[in-house]
Protein backbone atom coordinates (compact mmCIF):
# COMPACT_ATOMS: atom_id res chain seq x y z
CA UNK A 1 0.00 0.00 0.00
CA UNK A 2 1.61 3.33 -0.87
CA UNK A 3 1.41 6.72 1.23
CA UNK A 4 -1.29 9.46 -0.36
CA UNK A 5 -0.38 11.50 -3.20
CA UNK A 6 -0.78 15.42 -2.77
CA UNK A 7 -1.78 18.33 -5.19
CA UNK A 8 -1.59 21.63 -4.02
CA UNK A 9 -2.84 24.55 -6.09
CA UNK A 10 -3.42 28.14 -4.90
CA UNK A 11 -1.82 29.61 -2.13
CA UNK A 12 0.26 29.59 0.84
CA UNK A 13 -1.94 29.16 3.65
CA UNK A 14 -3.25 25.94 1.36
CA UNK A 15 0.43 24.82 1.28
CA UNK A 16 0.50 25.06 4.58
CA UNK A 17 -2.52 22.83 5.20
CA UNK A 18 -1.60 20.60 2.83
CA UNK A 19 1.42 19.66 5.36
CA UNK A 20 -1.04 19.68 7.98
CA UNK A 21 -3.13 16.97 5.75
CA UNK A 22 0.05 14.73 5.50
CA UNK A 23 0.11 14.45 8.86
CA UNK A 24 -3.44 13.47 9.70
CA UNK A 25 -3.67 11.10 7.00
CA UNK A 26 -0.44 9.48 8.25
CA UNK A 27 -1.75 9.17 11.54
CA UNK A 28 -5.03 7.77 9.92
CA UNK A 29 -3.35 4.63 7.98
CA UNK A 30 -5.23 6.30 4.39
CA UNK A 31 -3.21 4.68 1.95
CA UNK A 32 -3.56 4.53 -2.05
CA UNK A 33 -5.20 8.33 -2.22
CA UNK A 34 -4.72 11.25 -4.57
CA UNK A 35 -5.65 14.32 -2.56
CA UNK A 36 -5.87 17.59 -4.18
CA UNK A 37 -5.97 20.87 -2.43
CA UNK A 38 -7.90 23.51 -4.43
CA UNK A 39 -7.82 27.01 -5.53
CA UNK A 40 -11.39 28.99 -6.08
CA UNK A 41 -9.71 32.54 -6.50
CA UNK A 42 -10.70 32.47 -10.34
CA UNK A 43 -12.69 30.49 -12.72
CA UNK A 44 -9.27 29.28 -14.23
CA UNK A 45 -8.46 28.30 -10.90
CA UNK A 46 -11.22 26.20 -11.04
CA UNK A 47 -10.69 24.80 -14.51
CA UNK A 48 -7.34 23.98 -13.57
CA UNK A 49 -8.29 22.06 -10.46
CA UNK A 50 -10.31 19.91 -12.84
CA UNK A 51 -7.41 19.49 -15.36
CA UNK A 52 -5.38 18.61 -12.48
CA UNK A 53 -7.89 15.63 -10.87
CA UNK A 54 -7.95 14.39 -14.35
CA UNK A 55 -4.47 14.28 -14.99
CA UNK A 56 -4.00 12.40 -11.48
CA UNK A 57 -6.52 9.82 -11.83
CA UNK A 58 -4.48 8.73 -15.44
CA UNK A 59 -1.53 8.08 -13.54
CA UNK A 60 -2.14 7.16 -10.37
CA UNK A 61 -4.96 3.99 -11.32
CA UNK A 62 -6.98 2.82 -8.73
CA UNK A 63 -6.49 5.20 -6.15
CA UNK A 64 -9.26 6.95 -4.62
CA UNK A 65 -9.53 10.93 -5.52
CA UNK A 66 -10.07 13.36 -3.07
CA UNK A 67 -10.86 16.81 -3.60
CA UNK A 68 -10.65 19.36 -0.84
CA UNK A 69 -9.89 23.11 -0.31
CA UNK A 70 -11.47 26.53 -1.45
CA UNK A 71 -13.22 25.32 -4.89
CA UNK A 72 -14.17 21.91 -3.26
CA UNK A 73 -16.26 24.29 -0.44
CA UNK A 74 -17.60 26.59 -2.85
CA UNK A 75 -18.76 24.15 -5.35
CA UNK A 76 -18.82 20.57 -3.97
CA UNK A 77 -21.48 19.89 -6.67
CA UNK A 78 -19.18 20.50 -9.69
CA UNK A 79 -16.50 18.18 -8.08
CA UNK A 80 -18.70 15.62 -6.64
CA UNK A 81 -20.11 14.90 -10.36
CA UNK A 82 -16.09 14.24 -11.97
CA UNK A 83 -16.28 10.74 -12.33
CA UNK A 84 -13.02 10.41 -11.13
CA UNK A 85 -13.48 12.12 -8.09
CA UNK A 86 -14.21 9.26 -4.82
CA UNK A 87 -15.14 12.27 -2.17
CA UNK A 88 -15.49 15.61 -1.82
CA UNK A 89 -14.15 17.21 1.56
CA UNK A 90 -14.72 21.01 2.71
CA UNK A 91 -12.00 23.13 4.55
CA UNK A 92 -13.31 22.57 7.93
CA UNK A 93 -12.90 19.30 7.20
CA UNK A 94 -10.13 18.39 5.67
CA UNK A 95 -8.46 19.72 8.68
CA UNK A 96 -10.27 17.22 11.20
CA UNK A 97 -8.55 13.87 12.25
CA UNK A 98 -11.86 12.08 12.11
CA UNK A 99 -12.88 12.85 8.21
CA UNK A 100 -9.62 10.62 7.46
CA UNK A 101 -10.61 8.31 9.91
CA UNK A 102 -13.51 7.95 8.21
CA UNK A 103 -12.39 7.77 4.69
CA UNK A 104 -9.76 5.47 6.09
CA UNK A 105 -11.81 2.69 7.70
CA UNK A 106 -15.76 4.15 6.41
CA UNK A 107 -16.86 0.57 7.83
CA UNK A 108 -15.68 0.83 11.20
CA UNK A 109 -16.95 4.81 11.45
CA UNK A 110 -19.90 4.83 9.53
CA UNK A 111 -18.90 7.72 6.92
CA UNK A 112 -20.05 6.65 3.38
CA UNK A 113 -21.22 10.57 1.91
CA UNK A 114 -19.18 11.33 -1.48
CA UNK A 115 -19.52 14.77 0.04
CA UNK A 116 -18.76 16.34 3.39
CA UNK A 117 -18.83 19.97 3.10
CA UNK A 118 -20.82 21.50 6.00
CA UNK A 119 -21.76 25.37 6.27
CA UNK A 120 -18.03 27.37 6.69
CA UNK A 121 -19.87 30.39 7.65
CA UNK A 122 -20.91 28.23 10.70
CA UNK A 123 -17.26 27.89 12.27
CA UNK A 124 -16.32 29.83 14.75
CA UNK A 125 -12.57 28.80 15.68
CA UNK A 126 -9.22 28.70 13.67
CA UNK A 127 -7.85 24.44 13.38
CA UNK A 128 -6.25 23.38 16.08
CA UNK A 129 -3.91 21.34 14.08
CA UNK A 130 -0.38 23.00 13.72
CA UNK A 131 2.39 22.45 11.75
CA UNK A 132 6.10 22.58 12.93
CA UNK A 133 8.60 23.22 9.74
CA UNK A 134 6.40 23.71 6.63
CA UNK A 135 9.08 25.04 4.66
CA UNK A 136 12.76 24.12 4.56
CA UNK A 137 14.74 26.90 5.56
CA UNK A 138 11.47 29.46 6.16
CA UNK A 139 8.36 28.48 8.10
CA UNK A 140 4.85 29.05 7.97
CA UNK A 141 2.33 29.57 10.50
CA UNK A 142 -0.58 30.07 10.27
CA UNK A 143 -2.49 33.07 12.58
CA UNK A 144 -5.57 33.53 10.96
CA UNK A 145 -7.92 32.32 8.27
CA UNK A 146 -11.72 33.51 6.85
CA UNK A 147 -12.43 37.00 5.65
CA UNK A 148 -15.21 39.14 7.16
CA UNK A 149 -15.34 41.52 4.33
CA UNK A 150 -17.04 41.25 1.02
CA UNK A 151 -15.22 42.33 -1.72
CA UNK A 152 -17.50 42.17 -4.97
CA UNK A 153 -15.03 39.96 -7.28
CA UNK A 154 -14.02 37.75 -4.43
CA UNK A 155 -15.38 33.77 -3.47
CA UNK A 156 -12.94 33.09 -0.85
CA UNK A 157 -15.11 34.51 1.89
CA UNK A 158 -17.43 31.48 1.24
CA UNK A 159 -14.81 28.96 0.51
CA UNK A 160 -12.83 30.34 4.32
CA UNK A 161 -15.61 30.82 6.28
CA UNK A 162 -15.62 34.40 9.05
CA UNK A 163 -12.52 35.74 9.96
CA UNK A 164 -10.84 33.69 13.47
CA UNK A 165 -7.60 34.27 14.65
CA UNK A 166 -5.27 31.78 17.05
CA UNK A 167 -4.62 33.13 20.03
CA UNK A 168 -1.27 35.46 20.61
CA UNK A 169 0.00 32.53 23.31
CA UNK A 170 -0.07 29.63 20.76
CA UNK A 171 1.45 31.50 18.18
CA UNK A 172 4.78 32.37 20.10
CA UNK A 173 4.73 29.19 21.35
CA UNK A 174 5.07 27.25 18.27
CA UNK A 175 7.46 30.18 16.96
CA UNK A 176 9.53 28.73 19.86
CA UNK A 177 9.51 25.54 18.95
CA UNK A 178 10.22 26.58 14.83
CA UNK A 179 13.26 28.57 16.30
CA UNK A 180 14.45 25.26 18.13
CA UNK A 181 14.21 23.35 15.40
CA UNK A 182 16.50 25.28 13.64
CA UNK A 183 14.47 27.73 11.80
CA UNK A 184 15.95 31.80 11.14
CA UNK A 185 12.94 32.86 9.03
CA UNK A 186 8.99 32.81 9.96
CA UNK A 187 6.63 34.21 7.76
CA UNK A 188 3.00 35.09 9.15
CA UNK A 189 -0.07 33.79 6.74
CA UNK A 190 -3.46 34.02 6.87
CA UNK A 191 -6.49 34.83 4.29
CA UNK A 192 -7.10 38.64 6.15
CA UNK A 193 -3.93 38.71 8.05
CA UNK A 194 -4.75 42.07 9.50
CA UNK A 195 -8.09 41.02 10.34
CA UNK A 196 -5.99 38.98 12.96
CA UNK A 197 -7.25 39.78 16.45
CA UNK A 198 -10.66 41.35 16.02
CA UNK A 199 -12.10 38.07 17.46
CA UNK A 200 -10.35 37.83 20.62
CA UNK A 201 -10.28 38.90 24.35
CA UNK A 202 -9.17 42.49 24.28
CA UNK A 203 -9.37 42.84 20.12
CA UNK A 204 -5.79 43.11 19.64
CA UNK A 205 -4.27 43.88 16.65
CA UNK A 206 -1.51 42.90 14.19
CA UNK A 207 1.30 45.19 15.14
CA UNK A 208 0.87 43.48 18.87
CA UNK A 209 1.39 40.41 17.71
CA UNK A 210 4.36 41.06 15.80
CA UNK A 211 6.17 43.24 18.75
CA UNK A 212 4.76 40.21 21.09
CA UNK A 213 6.49 37.88 18.49
CA UNK A 214 10.18 39.36 18.33
CA UNK A 215 9.87 40.32 21.97
CA UNK A 216 9.32 36.89 23.59
CA UNK A 217 11.32 35.16 20.76
CA UNK A 218 14.67 36.77 20.78
CA UNK A 219 16.34 33.75 19.47
CA UNK A 220 14.09 34.64 15.86
CA UNK A 221 16.27 36.27 13.21
CA UNK A 222 13.76 37.07 10.60
CA UNK A 223 10.21 37.59 10.85
CA UNK A 224 7.89 38.33 7.40
CA UNK A 225 4.52 39.26 7.62
CA UNK A 226 2.81 38.12 4.08
CA UNK A 227 -0.10 40.06 2.23
CA UNK A 228 -1.86 42.90 4.32
CA UNK A 229 -4.84 45.39 3.56
CA UNK A 230 -2.88 48.60 3.84
CA UNK A 231 -5.86 50.67 5.33
CA UNK A 232 -5.86 48.47 8.46
CA UNK A 233 -2.17 48.47 9.16
CA UNK A 234 -2.48 49.49 12.96
CA UNK A 235 0.01 51.99 14.96
CA UNK A 236 1.78 49.09 16.71
CA UNK A 237 2.51 47.54 13.19
CA UNK A 238 4.21 50.83 11.93
CA UNK A 239 5.92 50.88 15.01
CA UNK A 240 7.50 47.80 14.62
CA UNK A 241 8.44 48.67 10.69
CA UNK A 242 9.77 51.73 12.27
CA UNK A 243 12.03 50.11 14.79
CA UNK A 244 12.26 46.57 14.88
CA UNK A 245 15.45 45.43 12.67
CA UNK A 246 14.26 41.46 12.80
CA UNK A 247 11.16 42.30 10.82
CA UNK A 248 11.97 42.26 7.11
CA UNK A 249 11.60 45.15 5.08
CA UNK A 250 9.15 43.49 2.36
CA UNK A 251 5.44 44.26 2.59
CA UNK A 252 2.82 42.75 0.17
CA UNK A 253 -0.31 45.14 -0.42
CA UNK A 254 -3.89 43.51 -1.32
CA UNK A 255 -4.33 47.02 -3.43
CA UNK A 256 -6.58 44.90 -6.23
CA UNK A 257 -6.63 48.81 -8.55
CA UNK A 258 -5.31 52.22 -8.46
CA UNK A 259 -8.94 53.60 -9.66
CA UNK A 260 -10.96 55.25 -7.20
CA UNK A 261 -14.39 54.09 -9.00
CA UNK A 262 -13.07 51.27 -9.67
CA UNK A 263 -12.58 50.65 -6.03
CA UNK A 264 -15.53 51.54 -4.74
CA UNK A 265 -17.47 49.42 -7.24
CA UNK A 266 -15.02 46.35 -5.75
CA UNK A 267 -16.47 47.38 -2.44
CA UNK A 268 -12.72 47.75 -1.04
CA UNK A 269 -12.06 50.20 1.56
CA UNK A 270 -9.34 52.13 0.79
CA UNK A 271 -8.87 54.69 -2.17
CA UNK A 272 -5.72 54.98 -4.34
CA UNK A 273 -5.02 58.06 -1.77
CA UNK A 274 -4.60 55.79 0.72
CA UNK A 275 -2.57 53.16 -1.06
CA UNK A 276 0.09 55.80 -2.03
CA UNK A 277 0.08 57.65 1.65
CA UNK A 278 0.93 54.17 3.17
CA UNK A 279 3.58 53.40 1.13
CA UNK A 280 5.05 56.58 1.51
CA UNK A 281 4.72 56.40 5.61
CA UNK A 282 5.85 53.06 5.25
CA UNK A 283 9.22 53.59 3.62
CA UNK A 284 9.49 57.15 5.54
CA UNK A 285 10.03 54.41 8.48
CA UNK A 286 11.78 52.18 7.11
CA UNK A 287 14.00 53.39 3.54
CA UNK A 288 14.58 50.14 2.53
CA UNK A 289 11.70 48.96 2.73
CA UNK A 290 9.93 47.33 -0.86
CA UNK A 291 6.14 46.66 -1.59
CA UNK A 292 4.97 44.12 -3.63
CA UNK A 293 1.38 44.06 -4.73
CA UNK A 294 -1.69 42.38 -6.46
CA UNK A 295 -3.85 44.42 -8.81
CA UNK A 296 -6.25 42.69 -11.14
CA UNK A 297 -6.87 43.74 -15.33
CA UNK A 298 -9.86 44.39 -16.97
CA UNK A 299 -12.36 44.49 -13.52
CA UNK A 300 -16.08 45.16 -14.70
CA UNK A 301 -16.46 49.13 -16.09
CA UNK A 302 -13.09 49.56 -16.27
CA UNK A 303 -12.10 52.29 -18.99
CA UNK A 304 -8.39 52.94 -20.73
CA UNK A 305 -7.98 55.55 -18.58
CA UNK A 306 -9.58 54.11 -15.35
CA UNK A 307 -6.99 51.32 -16.05
CA UNK A 308 -3.86 53.92 -16.72
CA UNK A 309 -4.87 54.76 -13.36
CA UNK A 310 -3.94 51.32 -12.35
CA UNK A 311 -0.31 51.49 -14.30
CA UNK A 312 0.62 54.85 -12.67
CA UNK A 313 0.00 53.54 -9.02
CA UNK A 314 3.03 51.59 -9.47
CA UNK A 315 5.48 54.26 -9.73
CA UNK A 316 3.32 56.52 -7.32
CA UNK A 317 3.47 53.44 -4.90
CA UNK A 318 7.01 52.47 -5.64
CA UNK A 319 5.90 48.95 -6.40
CA UNK A 320 8.32 46.19 -7.26
CA UNK A 321 6.60 42.71 -7.38
CA UNK A 322 3.48 42.47 -9.03
CA UNK A 323 0.90 39.66 -9.02
CA UNK A 324 -1.30 40.84 -11.98
CA UNK A 325 -4.69 38.89 -12.10
CA UNK A 326 -7.09 38.96 -15.47
CA UNK A 327 -9.93 39.38 -14.14
CA UNK A 328 -12.21 36.42 -14.22
CA UNK A 329 -15.79 36.66 -13.05
CA UNK A 330 -16.68 33.76 -10.19
CA UNK A 331 -20.20 32.48 -10.56
CA UNK A 332 -22.36 34.04 -7.08
CA UNK A 333 -20.13 37.31 -6.80
CA UNK A 334 -21.64 40.97 -7.65
CA UNK A 335 -19.02 41.55 -10.22
CA UNK A 336 -19.90 38.86 -12.17
CA UNK A 337 -23.40 40.55 -12.65
CA UNK A 338 -21.62 43.68 -13.72
CA UNK A 339 -20.87 44.76 -17.67
CA UNK A 340 -17.86 43.08 -18.42
CA UNK A 341 -15.12 44.47 -20.32
CA UNK A 342 -14.15 42.59 -23.80
CA UNK A 343 -12.26 39.38 -22.68
CA UNK A 344 -9.41 40.63 -25.68
CA UNK A 345 -9.40 44.11 -23.80
CA UNK A 346 -8.25 42.23 -20.35
CA UNK A 347 -5.80 40.02 -21.70
CA UNK A 348 -4.04 42.76 -23.29
CA UNK A 349 -4.25 45.20 -20.10
CA UNK A 350 -2.65 42.31 -17.85
CA UNK A 351 -0.18 41.75 -20.30
CA UNK A 352 0.53 45.40 -20.43
CA UNK A 353 0.26 45.78 -16.29
CA UNK A 354 3.01 42.63 -16.20
CA UNK A 355 5.18 44.74 -18.33
CA UNK A 356 5.40 47.43 -16.17
CA UNK A 357 5.81 44.90 -13.19
CA UNK A 358 8.93 43.73 -14.91
CA UNK A 359 10.66 46.62 -15.47
CA UNK A 360 9.94 47.63 -11.85
CA UNK A 361 11.65 44.69 -11.01
CA UNK A 362 14.25 45.32 -13.27
CA UNK A 363 14.78 49.02 -11.50
CA UNK A 364 15.08 47.23 -8.25
CA UNK A 365 17.46 44.55 -8.83
CA UNK A 366 19.60 47.41 -11.08
CA UNK A 367 20.20 49.69 -7.74
CA UNK A 368 21.13 46.64 -5.56
CA UNK A 369 24.50 45.59 -7.68
CA UNK A 370 27.28 46.96 -6.21
CA UNK A 371 25.46 46.75 -2.35
CA UNK A 372 25.69 44.17 0.30
CA UNK A 373 22.69 41.96 1.47
CA UNK A 374 21.99 39.73 4.49
CA UNK A 375 20.83 36.85 2.34
CA UNK A 376 19.12 33.73 3.79
CA UNK A 377 20.15 30.61 2.13
CA UNK A 378 17.25 28.60 0.66
CA UNK A 379 19.27 26.43 -1.60
CA UNK A 380 23.38 25.71 -2.38
CA UNK A 381 23.15 28.17 -4.57
CA UNK A 382 19.99 30.32 -3.80
CA UNK A 383 18.73 32.61 -1.16
CA UNK A 384 16.79 35.68 -0.78
CA UNK A 385 17.47 39.32 0.95
CA UNK A 386 15.78 40.64 3.45
CA UNK A 387 13.82 42.71 1.02
CA UNK A 388 12.23 38.92 -0.54
CA UNK A 389 14.55 39.50 -3.54
CA UNK A 390 16.07 36.63 -5.13
CA UNK A 391 19.87 35.62 -4.91
CA UNK A 392 21.61 33.39 -7.08
CA UNK A 393 25.24 32.58 -5.66
CA UNK A 394 28.33 31.45 -8.05
CA UNK A 395 29.23 28.48 -5.61
CA UNK A 396 27.79 26.12 -2.98
CA UNK A 397 26.20 28.11 0.23
CA UNK A 398 25.24 26.65 3.55
CA UNK A 399 21.54 25.97 3.58
CA UNK A 400 19.63 27.41 5.91
CA UNK A 401 21.87 29.88 6.76
CA UNK A 402 21.93 33.88 6.94
CA UNK A 403 24.83 35.28 5.62
CA UNK A 404 26.85 38.68 4.05
CA UNK A 405 26.82 38.64 0.27
CA UNK A 406 28.03 41.47 -2.13
CA UNK A 407 25.37 42.06 -5.30
CA UNK A 408 27.86 41.36 -8.38
CA UNK A 409 24.97 41.90 -10.94
CA UNK A 410 21.47 40.47 -12.23
CA UNK A 411 20.18 38.10 -14.22
CA UNK A 412 16.77 36.17 -15.21
CA UNK A 413 15.13 38.26 -12.35
CA UNK A 414 17.47 37.76 -9.78
CA UNK A 415 20.45 39.32 -7.98
CA UNK A 416 23.71 37.12 -8.78
CA UNK A 417 26.48 37.33 -5.68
Amino acid sequence: MTAPVFATLGCRLNAYETEAMKELTAAAGLTNAVIVNTCAVTAEAVRKAKQEIRRLSRENPGATIIVTGCAAQTEPETFAAMPEVARVVGNHEKMQAGTWAGISAPDLIGVTEKVQVDDIMSVRETAGHLIDGFGRHRAYVQVQNGCDHRCTFCIIPFGRGNSRSVPAGVVVDQIKRLVDKGFNEVVLTGVDLTSWGADLPGLPRLGDLVMRILRLVPDLARLRISSIDSIEADEALLGAIATEPRLMPHLHLSLQAGDNLILKRMKRRHAREDAIAFCQEARRLRPDMVFGADLIAGFPTETEAMFENSVALVAECDLTFLHVFPFSPRKGTPAARMPQVHGPDIKDRAARLRAVGDAALQRHLAAQVGREHVVLVEGPRLGRTEQFTEVSFASDQPEGQILRARISGMAGGRLTA
